[in-house]
Protein backbone atom coordinates (compact mmCIF):
# COMPACT_ATOMS: atom_id res chain seq x y z
CA UNK A 1 0.00 0.00 0.00
CA UNK A 2 1.37 3.50 -0.74
CA UNK A 3 -0.02 6.67 -0.21
CA UNK A 4 -2.08 8.83 -2.37
CA UNK A 5 -4.19 11.43 -2.22
CA UNK A 6 -6.92 8.85 -3.07
CA UNK A 7 -7.18 7.66 0.57
CA UNK A 8 -8.78 10.48 1.72
CA UNK A 9 -11.55 10.42 -1.00
CA UNK A 10 -13.81 9.32 1.45
CA UNK A 11 -13.48 12.11 4.11
CA UNK A 12 -12.92 14.26 1.47
CA UNK A 13 -16.14 13.92 -0.25
CA UNK A 14 -17.88 14.56 3.29
CA UNK A 15 -16.55 18.97 2.44
CA UNK A 16 -17.04 19.16 6.54
CA UNK A 17 -16.10 22.44 7.98
CA UNK A 18 -15.16 20.60 11.37
CA UNK A 19 -12.85 17.47 12.50
CA UNK A 20 -14.53 14.46 11.84
CA UNK A 21 -16.74 13.51 14.70
CA UNK A 22 -17.74 9.93 16.14
CA UNK A 23 -19.73 9.95 19.44
CA UNK A 24 -21.96 7.54 21.07
CA UNK A 25 -22.26 4.96 24.05
CA UNK A 26 -19.36 2.36 24.89
CA UNK A 27 -21.85 0.15 24.67
CA UNK A 28 -25.62 0.06 23.42
CA UNK A 29 -27.50 -0.95 27.08
CA UNK A 30 -31.28 -0.70 25.47
CA UNK A 31 -32.98 0.76 22.91
CA UNK A 32 -34.34 3.87 24.98
CA UNK A 33 -30.56 4.37 25.98
CA UNK A 34 -29.80 4.10 22.20
CA UNK A 35 -31.97 6.34 20.91
CA UNK A 36 -31.88 8.92 23.80
CA UNK A 37 -28.63 9.90 23.37
CA UNK A 38 -29.11 9.59 19.51
CA UNK A 39 -31.60 12.09 19.58
CA UNK A 40 -29.41 14.48 21.84
CA UNK A 41 -26.91 14.24 19.15
CA UNK A 42 -28.92 14.49 15.99
CA UNK A 43 -28.55 18.55 15.79
CA UNK A 44 -24.64 18.45 16.93
CA UNK A 45 -21.24 18.20 14.92
CA UNK A 46 -21.31 14.37 15.00
CA UNK A 47 -20.87 13.25 12.18
CA UNK A 48 -21.14 9.16 13.17
CA UNK A 49 -23.50 7.81 15.89
CA UNK A 50 -21.27 5.44 17.76
CA UNK A 51 -22.47 2.07 19.83
CA UNK A 52 -20.56 -1.11 21.00
CA UNK A 53 -22.83 -3.93 20.24
CA UNK A 54 -20.04 -6.41 21.06
CA UNK A 55 -17.65 -5.92 23.49
CA UNK A 56 -14.79 -7.36 24.17
CA UNK A 57 -13.99 -7.42 28.02
CA UNK A 58 -10.45 -8.60 29.68
CA UNK A 59 -12.17 -10.79 32.35
CA UNK A 60 -15.31 -12.46 31.77
CA UNK A 61 -18.71 -12.23 33.65
CA UNK A 62 -18.39 -8.33 32.45
CA UNK A 63 -20.72 -6.91 30.48
CA UNK A 64 -20.04 -8.50 26.61
CA UNK A 65 -22.20 -6.23 24.82
CA UNK A 66 -26.08 -6.88 23.79
CA UNK A 67 -25.02 -8.71 20.77
CA UNK A 68 -26.96 -8.71 17.24
CA UNK A 69 -30.37 -7.49 18.96
CA UNK A 70 -28.69 -3.81 18.95
CA UNK A 71 -28.11 -3.72 15.39
CA UNK A 72 -31.81 -3.29 15.19
CA UNK A 73 -31.66 -0.36 17.54
CA UNK A 74 -28.69 1.66 15.00
CA UNK A 75 -31.40 0.44 12.41
CA UNK A 76 -34.06 2.92 14.29
CA UNK A 77 -31.03 5.84 14.85
CA UNK A 78 -30.77 5.83 11.11
CA UNK A 79 -34.81 6.48 10.26
CA UNK A 80 -35.45 8.67 13.06
CA UNK A 81 -32.56 10.75 13.10
CA UNK A 82 -30.61 10.51 9.91
CA UNK A 83 -27.51 10.22 11.08
CA UNK A 84 -24.91 7.54 9.97
CA UNK A 85 -24.09 4.50 12.18
CA UNK A 86 -21.31 2.73 13.65
CA UNK A 87 -19.78 -0.28 15.63
CA UNK A 88 -16.83 -2.44 16.52
CA UNK A 89 -16.26 -5.79 15.04
CA UNK A 90 -14.11 -8.45 15.76
CA UNK A 91 -14.38 -11.23 13.63
CA UNK A 92 -15.86 -12.66 10.43
CA UNK A 93 -19.52 -12.85 11.91
CA UNK A 94 -19.87 -9.80 13.09
CA UNK A 95 -19.09 -8.07 9.67
CA UNK A 96 -21.36 -10.08 8.17
CA UNK A 97 -24.50 -9.14 10.59
CA UNK A 98 -23.27 -5.49 10.16
CA UNK A 99 -23.51 -5.46 6.49
CA UNK A 100 -27.01 -7.11 6.59
CA UNK A 101 -27.67 -4.38 8.85
CA UNK A 102 -26.17 -1.23 6.70
CA UNK A 103 -24.03 0.25 9.14
CA UNK A 104 -22.24 2.61 7.53
CA UNK A 105 -19.21 2.79 9.12
CA UNK A 106 -17.07 -0.59 10.80
CA UNK A 107 -14.11 -0.09 13.18
CA UNK A 108 -11.93 -3.03 14.18
CA UNK A 109 -10.62 -3.10 18.05
CA UNK A 110 -7.33 -3.01 19.54
CA UNK A 111 -7.42 -6.90 20.93
CA UNK A 112 -8.36 -7.76 17.66
CA UNK A 113 -5.68 -5.28 15.30
CA UNK A 114 -3.10 -7.26 17.44
CA UNK A 115 -3.91 -10.21 15.70
CA UNK A 116 -3.19 -10.92 12.15
CA UNK A 117 -5.11 -13.81 11.54
CA UNK A 118 -7.99 -12.50 12.55
CA UNK A 119 -7.30 -9.19 10.18
CA UNK A 120 -7.21 -11.63 7.57
CA UNK A 121 -10.38 -12.99 8.59
CA UNK A 122 -12.02 -9.90 8.75
CA UNK A 123 -10.49 -8.45 5.47
CA UNK A 124 -11.88 -11.89 3.63
CA UNK A 125 -15.04 -10.99 4.87
CA UNK A 126 -15.29 -7.38 4.07
CA UNK A 127 -14.02 -7.82 0.73
CA UNK A 128 -14.67 -5.12 -1.73
CA UNK A 129 -17.10 -2.96 0.63
CA UNK A 130 -17.38 0.18 -0.12
CA UNK A 131 -18.19 0.71 3.76
CA UNK A 132 -15.44 2.84 5.82
CA UNK A 133 -13.55 0.69 7.64
CA UNK A 134 -11.16 2.06 10.59
CA UNK A 135 -8.55 0.48 12.52
CA UNK A 136 -7.60 0.97 15.88
CA UNK A 137 -4.02 0.78 17.13
CA UNK A 138 -3.05 -2.75 18.08
CA UNK A 139 -2.75 -2.77 21.94
CA UNK A 140 0.97 -2.68 21.49
CA UNK A 141 3.01 -0.03 20.46
CA UNK A 142 4.21 -1.59 17.33
CA UNK A 143 3.58 0.84 14.37
CA UNK A 144 4.24 -1.90 11.88
CA UNK A 145 1.50 -4.65 13.08
CA UNK A 146 -1.22 -1.88 12.47
CA UNK A 147 -0.03 -0.70 9.30
CA UNK A 148 -0.34 -4.37 8.26
CA UNK A 149 -3.59 -4.51 9.60
CA UNK A 150 -4.73 -1.79 7.53
CA UNK A 151 -2.64 -3.11 4.61
CA UNK A 152 -4.54 -6.42 4.57
CA UNK A 153 -7.81 -4.73 4.42
CA UNK A 154 -6.72 -2.86 1.56
CA UNK A 155 -5.10 -5.58 -0.64
CA UNK A 156 -8.63 -7.13 0.11
CA UNK A 157 -9.98 -4.25 -2.07
CA UNK A 158 -11.43 -2.07 0.73
CA UNK A 159 -10.84 1.59 -0.59
CA UNK A 160 -12.73 3.49 2.49
CA UNK A 161 -10.06 2.94 5.01
CA UNK A 162 -8.53 5.11 8.35
CA UNK A 163 -6.93 4.20 11.59
CA UNK A 164 -7.85 5.24 15.02
CA UNK A 165 -5.31 6.38 17.46
CA UNK A 166 -6.51 4.89 21.08
CA UNK A 167 -3.29 5.02 23.14
CA UNK A 168 -1.23 1.93 23.77
CA UNK A 169 -0.88 -0.50 27.37
CA UNK A 170 1.23 -0.32 29.82
CA UNK A 171 2.41 -2.09 32.70
CA UNK A 172 3.29 1.12 34.34
CA UNK A 173 1.27 3.12 36.44
CA UNK A 174 0.43 6.30 33.93
CA UNK A 175 -2.27 9.30 34.29
CA UNK A 176 -3.18 7.84 31.61
CA UNK A 177 -5.53 4.71 30.79
CA UNK A 178 -3.46 3.66 27.67
CA UNK A 179 -0.30 5.78 26.62
CA UNK A 180 -1.01 8.42 23.64
CA UNK A 181 2.59 7.97 22.61
CA UNK A 182 2.34 10.77 20.57
CA UNK A 183 5.56 9.60 18.05
CA UNK A 184 4.04 6.59 16.97
CA UNK A 185 0.95 8.53 16.15
CA UNK A 186 3.74 11.12 13.71
CA UNK A 187 5.79 8.49 12.75
CA UNK A 188 2.23 7.05 11.25
CA UNK A 189 1.18 10.46 9.75
CA UNK A 190 4.58 10.70 7.95
CA UNK A 191 4.51 7.14 6.21
CA UNK A 192 0.78 7.60 5.03
CA UNK A 193 -0.20 11.42 5.51
CA UNK A 194 -3.41 10.67 3.45
CA UNK A 195 -4.98 8.45 5.24
CA UNK A 196 -7.34 9.54 7.58
CA UNK A 197 -6.39 9.24 11.54
CA UNK A 198 -8.65 9.74 13.94
CA UNK A 199 -8.32 10.27 18.11
CA UNK A 200 -10.22 8.43 20.74
CA UNK A 201 -9.20 10.32 23.67
CA UNK A 202 -11.81 8.13 25.41
CA UNK A 203 -9.51 5.17 25.85
CA UNK A 204 -6.55 7.29 25.86
CA UNK A 205 -7.42 8.96 29.02
CA UNK A 206 -10.13 6.60 31.09
CA UNK A 207 -10.98 9.80 32.01
CA UNK A 208 -13.76 12.13 31.28
CA UNK A 209 -11.93 15.40 32.60
CA UNK A 210 -8.67 14.63 30.73
CA UNK A 211 -11.01 14.41 27.26
CA UNK A 212 -11.00 17.96 25.95
CA UNK A 213 -6.53 18.13 26.75
CA UNK A 214 -6.39 14.96 24.89
CA UNK A 215 -8.63 16.32 21.99
CA UNK A 216 -6.70 19.59 21.57
CA UNK A 217 -2.91 17.70 21.40
CA UNK A 218 -4.59 15.29 18.68
CA UNK A 219 -6.26 18.25 16.58
CA UNK A 220 -3.08 20.05 17.21
CA UNK A 221 -1.20 17.40 15.82
CA UNK A 222 -3.37 17.63 12.41
CA UNK A 223 -5.27 14.48 13.82
CA UNK A 224 -8.37 14.53 11.38
CA UNK A 225 -11.18 13.72 13.75
CA UNK A 226 -11.90 12.09 17.36
CA UNK A 227 -13.98 9.91 18.47
CA UNK A 228 -15.84 10.38 21.97
CA UNK A 229 -17.75 8.06 23.95
CA UNK A 230 -20.96 9.68 25.14
CA UNK A 231 -23.47 8.58 27.68
CA UNK A 232 -27.20 10.96 28.97
CA UNK A 233 -26.22 9.26 32.65
CA UNK A 234 -22.21 7.98 32.20
CA UNK A 235 -21.87 7.90 35.72
CA UNK A 236 -24.25 4.58 35.41
CA UNK A 237 -22.96 3.36 32.15
CA UNK A 238 -22.46 -0.88 31.55
CA UNK A 239 -19.37 0.26 30.69
CA UNK A 240 -16.32 2.54 30.18
CA UNK A 241 -18.10 5.09 33.22
CA UNK A 242 -15.79 7.01 33.78
CA UNK A 243 -14.30 8.31 30.30
CA UNK A 244 -18.14 8.73 28.57
CA UNK A 245 -19.19 12.60 28.80
CA UNK A 246 -22.93 13.61 28.25
CA UNK A 247 -24.18 14.83 25.36
CA UNK A 248 -24.33 18.68 26.62
CA UNK A 249 -20.46 18.28 27.55
CA UNK A 250 -19.83 16.77 24.26
CA UNK A 251 -21.20 19.68 22.20
CA UNK A 252 -19.41 22.36 24.98
CA UNK A 253 -16.10 20.45 24.06
CA UNK A 254 -16.55 20.75 20.34
CA UNK A 255 -17.39 24.39 20.82
CA UNK A 256 -13.93 24.72 22.91
CA UNK A 257 -11.77 23.21 20.59
CA UNK A 258 -9.59 25.03 18.54
CA UNK A 259 -8.79 24.24 15.03
CA UNK A 260 -4.99 25.50 14.29
CA UNK A 261 -4.06 26.29 10.96
CA UNK A 262 -1.65 24.15 9.11
CA UNK A 263 0.71 26.56 7.94
CA UNK A 264 1.07 30.45 7.84
CA UNK A 265 2.55 32.03 4.46
CA UNK A 266 3.29 35.82 5.84
CA UNK A 267 7.19 36.67 5.93
CA UNK A 268 7.59 37.54 9.54
CA UNK A 269 6.00 34.41 10.51
CA UNK A 270 8.10 31.98 8.23
CA UNK A 271 11.52 34.21 8.97
CA UNK A 272 10.54 33.53 13.19
CA UNK A 273 9.59 30.25 12.75
CA UNK A 274 13.06 29.25 10.47
CA UNK A 275 15.29 31.09 13.24
CA UNK A 276 13.36 28.80 15.94
CA UNK A 277 14.02 25.78 14.07
CA UNK A 278 17.77 26.96 13.84
CA UNK A 279 18.30 27.53 17.14
CA UNK A 280 16.73 23.70 17.53
CA UNK A 281 19.25 22.24 15.35
CA UNK A 282 22.01 23.52 17.71
CA UNK A 283 20.76 22.37 20.61
CA UNK A 284 20.23 19.45 19.04
CA UNK A 285 23.73 19.19 17.69
CA UNK A 286 24.74 19.90 21.38
CA UNK A 287 22.37 16.93 22.74
CA UNK A 288 24.14 14.16 20.70
CA UNK A 289 27.68 15.41 21.78
CA UNK A 290 26.33 15.43 25.18
CA UNK A 291 25.22 11.77 24.39
CA UNK A 292 28.35 10.98 22.94
CA UNK A 293 30.25 12.04 26.24
CA UNK A 294 28.40 10.30 28.66
CA UNK A 295 28.62 6.79 27.09
CA UNK A 296 32.55 7.36 26.82
CA UNK A 297 32.07 7.45 30.37
CA UNK A 298 30.15 4.70 30.62
CA UNK A 299 32.32 2.83 28.91
CA UNK A 300 34.91 3.83 30.92
CA UNK A 301 32.78 2.17 33.69
CA UNK A 302 32.53 -0.86 31.92
CA UNK A 303 36.11 -1.40 31.30
CA UNK A 304 36.39 -0.44 35.61
CA UNK A 305 33.79 -2.79 35.93
CA UNK A 306 35.34 -5.73 33.71
CA UNK A 307 38.69 -4.94 35.66
CA UNK A 308 37.45 -5.86 39.52
CA UNK A 309 34.33 -8.70 37.66
CA UNK A 310 31.64 -6.60 38.80
CA UNK A 311 28.30 -6.86 37.64
CA UNK A 312 27.00 -3.90 34.85
CA UNK A 313 23.60 -3.63 36.11
CA UNK A 314 23.51 -1.34 40.26
CA UNK A 315 19.53 -0.77 40.93
CA UNK A 316 20.62 1.39 44.12
CA UNK A 317 22.58 3.91 41.69
CA UNK A 318 19.77 3.42 38.87
CA UNK A 319 17.07 4.35 41.73
CA UNK A 320 19.19 7.43 42.86
CA UNK A 321 19.84 8.83 39.39
CA UNK A 322 16.72 8.41 38.52
CA UNK A 323 14.82 9.78 41.15
CA UNK A 324 17.01 13.15 41.02
CA UNK A 325 16.61 13.41 37.50
CA UNK A 326 12.80 13.35 37.96
CA UNK A 327 12.83 16.20 40.34
CA UNK A 328 15.63 18.64 38.18
CA UNK A 329 13.47 17.69 35.23
CA UNK A 330 10.19 19.42 37.67
CA UNK A 331 12.00 22.54 38.35
CA UNK A 332 13.02 22.74 34.61
CA UNK A 333 9.73 22.24 33.72
CA UNK A 334 9.76 19.13 32.24
CA UNK A 335 7.29 16.34 32.79
CA UNK A 336 8.17 13.06 34.77
CA UNK A 337 6.81 10.99 31.81
CA UNK A 338 9.28 12.80 30.00
CA UNK A 339 11.87 12.54 31.63
CA UNK A 340 11.19 9.12 32.86
CA UNK A 341 11.49 7.85 29.58
CA UNK A 342 14.67 9.99 28.21
CA UNK A 343 16.58 8.62 31.00
CA UNK A 344 15.35 4.70 30.94
CA UNK A 345 16.40 5.04 27.20
CA UNK A 346 19.90 6.65 28.45
CA UNK A 347 20.48 4.14 30.68
CA UNK A 348 19.60 1.17 28.69
CA UNK A 349 22.38 2.59 26.53
CA UNK A 350 24.65 2.68 28.91
CA UNK A 351 23.79 -1.26 30.10
CA UNK A 352 24.44 -1.80 26.09
CA UNK A 353 27.66 -0.16 26.15
CA UNK A 354 29.00 -1.66 29.34
CA UNK A 355 27.46 -5.06 28.16
CA UNK A 356 29.83 -4.90 24.96
CA UNK A 357 32.69 -3.72 26.64
CA UNK A 358 32.74 -6.63 29.68
CA UNK A 359 31.66 -9.18 27.20
CA UNK A 360 33.79 -8.04 24.20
Amino acid sequence: MKNTAALRTWLDDMKLEHPLVIAGPCSAETEEQVLKIAHELKDSDVNYYRAGIWKPRTRPGNFEGVGALGLGWLKKVKEETGMKTCTEVANAAHCKLALENDVDLLWIGARTAVSPFIMQEIADALQGTDKIVLVKNPINPDLSLWLGGIERLYTAGIKNLGAIHRGFSTYEKTKYRNVPEWQIAIEFQNRFPDLPLICDPSHITGNREMIFDVSQAALDLNFDGLMIETHWDPDNAWSDAAQQVTPTKLKQIMEDLKIKKTTETAPEYRESLENLRAQINVVDEQLIQLLAKRMQVADKIGELKKEKNVAVLQSRRWNEILGNMVLEGSSKGLSEEFVLKMFKAIHQESINHQEKIING
